[in-house]
């Protein structure tokens, strides 16, 4: 029977060495610019990893509300009130004080680095190593000049595009944090359909508890940095601590890194109380070294008790390599995707080779 395109011609002799090497060539170029275009676009793939961390660790407090009877719309919008609520009065309660005195913190450093040199232990690291005198040096240049803006972005132009740039950042997490929150479900469901129907119900247990173990770490380190940032805020109160409100806020940033967060926040508050007295600094630095071990031993596993059980050398290779990728983003997201690999490790790879 004649076709009435034509007959189909003689298949491609796919051992060939030619056609070898144009399969392996394609391959080449196409996997070299999926990797280029990923590279360039890596700004907007860290945005979309964080947003839907973001969305996992408040998923687990709409799951709480739906269980009370509320549906997922009331219950979302229950929750972007009270986070909404609780930023507004974050902004009008802390931040003011906070960035003036971060303002005066920043003008205040080069005398901070003069009352350090004046201590006894720090001038005699300055007099073997020199680290207070080219701290102060730079610090003097850095006043005298004015030139820190210009040199960290560029000058008035570089400024203006890293404040749109990161406008932009915000809304877009913002937007996509709310859009992962509200159709978290419906997105699963979609993705899983794409799994055959015999691996489905085991993928979606598995990715189901993926979520939740992401999003109980990701509102629990929230949790466990907020109770540091309030500590250190009443404990620079306490001790007349200059920079009280401006200590607390960069001990809850440093909170939200794993492992080596309060490493440079009790650093930094330290530092801060030893321009006020040598006494000041060691009692600061004691307080803070007790809260740490009550954060570790009381406040983390009650919080924490039913999210993450990962060994602690897997959370510190987790949480170095993390950070040396993506900085401090990446040691906040490294450990519960070490939690999410751990899981698939003992429900899928040990009980396969168990059979084999």
């Amino acid at each position: 029977m004649k076709l009435p395109l034509g007959e189909p011609g003689k298949p491609l002799d796919k051992q060939n060495p030619f056609y070898f090497g144009f399969l392996v060539t394609a391959g080449a170029l196409i996997a070299f610019t999926v990797l280029r275009a990923l590279a360039s676009a890596s700004q907007v793939f860290l945005i979309i990893i964080v947003a839907f961390f973001l969305a996992a660790g408040l998923n687990p407090a709409v799951l709480i509300l739906q269980k009370k009877g509320l549906d997922r719309k009331k219950s979302v919008a229950i929750i972007i009130a009270t986070v909404l609520i609780f930023f507004v009065l974050l902004i009008w309660l802390v931040i003011p004080p906070a960035v003036t005195q971060i303002s005066n913190f920043i003008k205040s450093l080069p005398n901070l680095v003069k009352e350090l040199n004046r201590n006894h232990l720090f001038h005699s690291l300055d007099h073997k190593y020199g680290i207070v005198s080219s701290l102060q040096k730079n610090l003097n240049n850095v006043s005298l000049r004015n030139t820190f803006i210009s040199h960290a972005f560029g000058g008035v132009i570089g400024v203006g595009k890293a404040v749109i740039s990161l406008t932009f950042s915000i809304l877009a997490l913002t937007v996509l944090t709310l859009y992962f929150l509200i159709t978290l479900p419906s997105l699963t469901k979609t993705i899983y359909g794409f799994i055959p129907k015999s691996r489905r119900e085991r993928v979606s247990a598995l990715s189901d508890e993926i979520i939740y173990r992401i999003g109980s770490f990701v509102g629990g380190q929230a949790t466990v940095a907020i109770i540091a940032g309030i500590f250190i805020t009443l404990l620079s109160l306490t001790l007349r601590i200059p920079y009280s409100f401006a200590l607390g806020m960069v001990v809850l940033v440093c909170g939200l890194i794993p492992l080596i967060g309060h490493f440079l926040g009790i650093t930094v508050v330290t530092l801060v109380a030893l321009a006020r007295s040598p006494i000041t600094a060691l009692i600061a630095f004691l307080a803070y070294l007790v809260y740490v071990q009550i954060e570790n031993y009381l406040i983390m596993p009650k919080i924490m008790r039913k999210s993450l059980s990962i060994p602690g050398i897997v959370t510190i290779l987790a949480a170095m390599l993390g950070t040396s990728l993506l900085g401090p983003i990446g040691g906040l997201l490294s450990v519960p995707i070490a939690a999410a690999v751990l899981l698939i490790v003992n429900e899928v790879v040990l009980p396969k080779s168990e059979r084999s």
